[in-house]
């Protein structure tokens, strides 16, 4: 069975997303586009050889022959696009985040619960080779209780007043840099450990992006429900480190860390070993699986609960700093 996709949202990241569905024509189809600015639209209807093409994304909901649709909006408007393909009966793709707050992940929990359609969040540094691997190893037992994990995502944002948008704006983003880009080493965190997260305590700056509503660096500690800590690094101010890992952990019976598109990990007594494996377009793995598990009817390794759970560490991550203390992510609601 043939995909059909309706994209809500026809900005910047919608090309990458567009490149996963050009790679698999004998699964998927983008049938319908719909953005407010009818050029952005033109374009991507040209990108896939032709589609409908809609000014509201509700005509579309309405109107257009689609199973599916791919939610490419600003953050804000997250929330709404969901609940209205949800009660359309279409499944999602939603860019992250999820949402903005716990009230609206409980409103798409609603719809998408009633409604019977499937939800995945575009979590798409999941499908990197080195974090499936060594969530392989982790839950064959190979490290043993694992003590301690990193995750990072910092890179020099060249962002300026004249080309940030929305992004620079909190009640747009939801915050800054944490909700965004640093929204990728959250949920990488939360995939790798073995455990729910219970309690949150960060620290946020603004190194450099001084117009920015939000900070543009930051650093969360995460305590599970298991006793293992986690550390979110994440910056728009800075080329990190050359050493700088994507993800580390150390553990009872060793320790791994990714670095490129290798895993590099050490038992006790032993050894370095690396395991060298090939990068792929993330987004485009991340594509198939969507469209893979529409066609299977199987669920995804990220569901608007993987999502809320996401949103909730980050919201509490915001709450540390606001308060000046450790948050309990249980009375985050």
């Amino acid at each position: 069975m043939t995909i059909k996709v309706g994209l809500i949202g026809c900005g910047g990241i919608t090309g990458t997303h567009i490149r996963g569905y050009l790679r698999i024509p004998e699964q998927v189809k983008v049938a319908a586009v719909s953005d407010v600015v009818t050029a952005n639209a033109e374009k991507r209807a040209q990108e896939v050889g032709g589609a409908e093409i809609f000014s509201d994304y509700n005509e579309m909901l309405a109107k257009a022959d689609i199973d599916a649709v791919d939610i490419c909006l600003p953050h804000h408007l997250h929330k709404d696009a969901i609940v209205a393909a949800a009660n359309a009966k279409k499944h999602i793709l939603c860019e992250k985040p999820l949402c903005l707050t716990v009230q609206e992940a409980e409103a798409v929990q609603q719809a998408v619960s009633q409604n019977g359609v499937t939800l995945m969040c575009a979590h798409n540094q999941l499908t990197m080779p080195p974090v499936a691997r060594v969530k392989q190893m982790i839950q064959e037992g190979t490290f043993g209780k694992v003590y301690e994990l990193r995750t990072t995502d910092s890179f020099f944002n060249k962002f300026d007043p004249k080309n940030m948008g929305w992004r620079a704006q909190r009640a747009m983003i939801g915050g800054g840099e944490l909700i965004d880009t640093g929204y990728h080493p959250t949920y990488l965190l939360l995939y790798l450990a073995s455990s729910e997260p219970v309690e949150v305590t960060a620290m946020l700056s603004k190194h450099r992006l001084e117009f920015m509503d939000g900070e543009d660096s930051a650093q969360v500690l995460v305590r599970f429900a298991d006793g293992s800590v986690g550390n979110i690094v994440t910056s728009w101010a800075y080329v990190p480190a050359s050493i700088t890992e994507k993800f580390s952990l150390v553990a009872e019976k060793g320790s791994a860390y990714s670095y490129g598109s290798d895993l590099f990990y050490k038992l006790n007594g032993e050894e370095e070993q690396k395991i060298e494996l090939s990068s792929v377009d993330t987004f485009a793995e991340e594509i198939k699986d969507f469209v893979t598990c529409l066609q299977e009817g199987r669920r995804p390794v990220n569901t608007e609960v993987e999502g809320t759970n996401v949103l909730k560490v980050i919201l509490g991550a915001y709450k540390s700093v606001e308060e000046k203390r450790t948050i309990s992510l249980a009375d985050m609601a």
